[in-house]
């Protein structure tokens, strides 16, 4: 009897024992499961992060401005033409003008062209309201004080125009006499370090120097060759010097220390010049002589 009544607690005590292990085994499983699922779904929503970062990246770069900064008083570089439309959508055009609107294409970026005083530019940039100055802009020692330049992307040179009969025959017959030049320019700068600036008239504008010529009130004016052209073949009783007053490199002004916007400036001019676009957006404006 007691053999039996024992067979059977061991029995019940092995069923309870098999019962619990099952449970366990049971809980443990279904324990383990919503980790797993909750892993991967994780591994997921870090993917799905990451992409959608990713685009976001490239949908920012898509739609950012590149803001020029210019005086479109400079033709053919910039100037106002109601005929035209520019690489931003506005009437003003130019060689700087299409080559910032390549510039920016190139980079996936929207143009954007500020019209303001010359001497404003680099204020500009110094305080981020543009993202690059463009305006016929010469490097020079005292502007890489305060920006960096582009590689070079034209050459110019500086030029006196005179009225007709003047006695004025080259740059060492300007001593003494009045010169007009547009503020804050190349021409500004050499005509003051050359005679002095008791010897110069400055204008907001190139055209307003060429005016007070006409009616007088300088004796000559310096400013860049190619405007001097447009101006000389616009106005009856100027003309241009032989001589040249001075051959200068025209770049891209940026914010000083901005070396990231700089190298992608580079990269598009070289790729510019590399296709023949560049030389292209030059014949547009000035033909071969």
């Amino acid at each position: 009897m007691k053999k039996k009544v024992l067979c059977l607690l061991m029995a019940a005590a092995c069923a309870a024992s098999l019962s619990a292990c099952g449970g366990g085994a049971s809980e443990t499983t279904a324990a383990a499961a919503p980790d797993a699922t909750t892993a991967e779904g994780n591994t997921a929503a870090k993917a799905e992060d990451t992409t959608a970062a990713e685009e976001e990246k490239a949908d920012a770069a898509e739609g950012k401005q590149l803001i020029m900064a210019t005086n479109a008083e400079f033709p053919p570089y910039e100037y106002h033409d109601s005929s035209m439309t520019g690489p931003d959508g506005s009437d003003i055009v130019g060689i700087d003008a299409e080559i910032a609107g390549a510039i920016a294409e190139n980079l996936g970026m929207e143009l954007v062209i500020e019209d303001i005083a010359f001497d404003s530019i680099i204020p500009e940039l110094q305080s981020g309201k543009a993202d690059i100055g463009a305006a016929g802009m010469t490097v020079t020692e005292d502007r890489l004080v305060n920006v960096d330049f582009s590689d070079t992307y034209a050459t110019a040179v500086q030029v006196i125009i005179v009225t007709e009969g003047s006695e004025i025959a080259g740059p060492d017959d300007l001593a003494e006499k009045i010169i007009g030049v547009q503020q804050g320019t190349t021409g500004d700068i050499y005509a003051s370090d050359d005679f002095g600036d008791e010897n110069v008239d400055r204008y907001p504008k190139g055209v307003d120097a060429v005016q007070a010529l006409l009616q007088g009130k300088v004796d000559a004016v310096i400013i860049d060759n190619e405007p001097a052209k447009v101006f000389v073949s616009e106005n009856e009783g100027l003309k241009l010097l032989d001589a040249a007053y001075a051959e200068e490199e025209y770049a891209i002004a940026v914010k000083k220390g901005n070396t990231e916007l700089l190298d992608q400036i580079n990269g598009a001019l070289a790729e510019l010049k590399e296709s023949g676009a560049l030389d292209e957006i030059v014949a547009k404006y000035i033909s071969a002589e």
